[in-house]
């Protein structure tokens, strides 16, 4: 994994890629995003295999169908199968198991190992290390772990969870993280738990963690919420409904005023022979690098 806190993954830069000439794109088209800087994620409940497709065309970075909270118990059963046989059929999604310390977590993690078409899991009420390297372990080694962080256990040893083997970017369930702690949803609460998983984050290695969701469909709040996302370090987003993820990733998005100014930086930075002139310049260097890539991923052109 990268030490990027914007995403890093694979280089994503074109040598032969010119953002300031426009580039022409099919109106509607989905643009794949790499999930290590995947902003938007949303979650689809697993008793609605009526809506997969229509899901997976939306608008999110990535889709996660729900076979935890989002499903009664007398469900999971059938939640899980109808998961399943989407997969099977060549649907592509992520997939929120039931914790390790459920009755559901080793059922979910045996039917779902070995389908080429899973990108991978998020792991409910992550608690320990061991819970991620075991799931990971389960699904053969090859789908990535996101470890959603929901209580105060979890919140305590991220740092731990996050150099876990299998572990591929952390999330913060924050609704059962203050029903766990009593805290309130005010952003000054969560700003301790919400660094907590970006410091953690940094110190596993791993991609910027991903906020937990706005409930509700007020857009105004959702881009507040998105904003303040952004400003404690987090670079992607929980969401509940399709219409909430082109929000999310406008927020979570470099500006084109912040890509020109990216590439005036770089510009400039080679025109002088990439001479560094005070203790400036190096951190200028890294945060234009990190805007440009996310830039080219995203399609963000300067805005002259």
């Amino acid at each position: 994994m990268s030490a990027d806190p914007y995403g890093g993954g694979p280089d994503l830069l074109d040598a032969d890629t010119d953002l300031r000439r426009p580039v022409a794109t099919r109106p509607g088209r989905h643009r794949a995003v790499d999930p290590a800087i995947a902003r938007s994620w949303l979650l689809v409940p697993g008793t609605r295999p009526d809506m997969f497709d229509d899901m997976a065309a939306s608008r999110a970075d990535a889709v996660v169908l729900d076979i935890e909270d989002a499903v009664d118990p007398s469900k999971k059963p059938q939640a899980r199968a109808d998961v399943v046989d989407w997969l099977r059929a060549g649907g592509r999604a992520w997939v929120r198991v039931n914790d390790a310390a459920s009755p559901f977590w080793s059922d979910d993690l045996a039917a779902l190992a070995g389908i080429p078409s899973l990108l991978g899991v998020m792991l409910a009420k992550t608690e320990s290390p061991d819970q991620v390297t075991s799931s990971f372990d389960r699904l053969g080694g090859n789908a990535p772990v996101v470890a959603l962080i929901e209580s105060a256990i979890g919140m305590e040893d991220a740092a731990h969870i996050a150099r876990a083997r299998g572990a591929f970017r952390l999330a913060f369930g924050s609704g059962d993280f203050r029903r766990d702690t009593g805290m309130s949803a005010d952003a000054e609460a969560m700003a301790y738990p919400r660094a907590r998983l970006v410091v953690a984050s940094r110190v596993g290695d791993l991609p910027g963690p991903i906020d937990g969701p706005t409930v509700g469909t007020g857009m105004p709040t959702l881009r507040e919420h998105s904003a303040i996302t952004v400003s404690m370090g987090m670079t992607g987003k929980l969401c509940l409904a399709a219409e909430q993820a082109p929000v999310i990733n406008e927020v979570i998005c470099p500006t084109p005023s912040e890509v020109e100014w990216a590439l005036d930086f770089l510009a400039d930075f080679e025109g002088r022979g990439r001479v560094i002139r005070d203790g400036s310049d190096l951190p200028r260097l890294g945060r234009a690098q990190k805007i440009e890539k996310l830039a080219l991923a995203f399609g963000v052109h300067p805005t002259s």
